[in-house]
């Protein structure tokens, strides 16, 4: 099994300081459509986590947030791509979430998710098992989940590689950079 796991905002589609809040505002990358097709032809399972804190703020509720997955998706499949499964955080920055990126949470879902997946998939998911067991090793080795971010490098695009550098978050552009 080979897996693909992308953030939402600013990596599929633009971002916005005003969050996306409707189906009218979520407007794809150029591009980023094409590429999920690509690595779903390819074999890979395309997964979506997404902090979406724009629910804990009030700004939409899950209604939206499905109307807006739905968006992406149609466009997705007539890319000739799919996404197999959205994981979404609806978690405000200031809650400390474990679940919140770049906390571990949405992985470690990901990972008990997949485990799922494919009866075929033993080596995979014991990858990602062992990932998932590092993560919690690493968290709860931590005296608080500042320490684990700084563990932690983010890609970012746009306005929100400001606000990353601002909070002292390592980041990167993208991922040949985070390495």
């Amino acid at each position: 099994m080979k897996l693909l796991i992308l953030d939402r905002d600013g990596v599929i589609n633009y971002d916005s300081p005003q969050f996306i809040k409707s189906p009218d505002e979520w407007r794809p990358i150029p591009g980023s459509l094409e590429a999920i097709a690509r690595f779903t032809q390819a074999g890979y399972r395309v997964v979506v986590a997404t902090n979406q804190s724009g629910i804990g703020r009030g700004l939409f509720d899950m209604a939206t947030l499905n109307a807006i997955h739905d968006k992406m998706h149609r466009q997705v499949a007539q890319a000739g791509g799919r996404i197999d499964a959205i994981f979404y955080c609806p978690d405000t920055a200031d809650s400390n979430s474990f679940y919140r990126k770049p906390n571990p949470g949405m992985l470690v879902e990901i990972g008990e998710y997949e485990r799922g997946s494919d009866p075929l998939a033993d080596e995979a998911i014991a990858k990602m098992d062992r990932i998932n067991a590092f993560l919690r090793q690493r968290v709860e080795e931590r005296s608080t989940v500042e320490e684990a971010r700084n563990q932690l490098v983010q890609m970012v695009t746009g306005w929100a590689a400001a606000n990353a550098a601002a909070a002292g978050q390592r980041t990167a552009a993208n991922m040949r950079a985070g390495v």
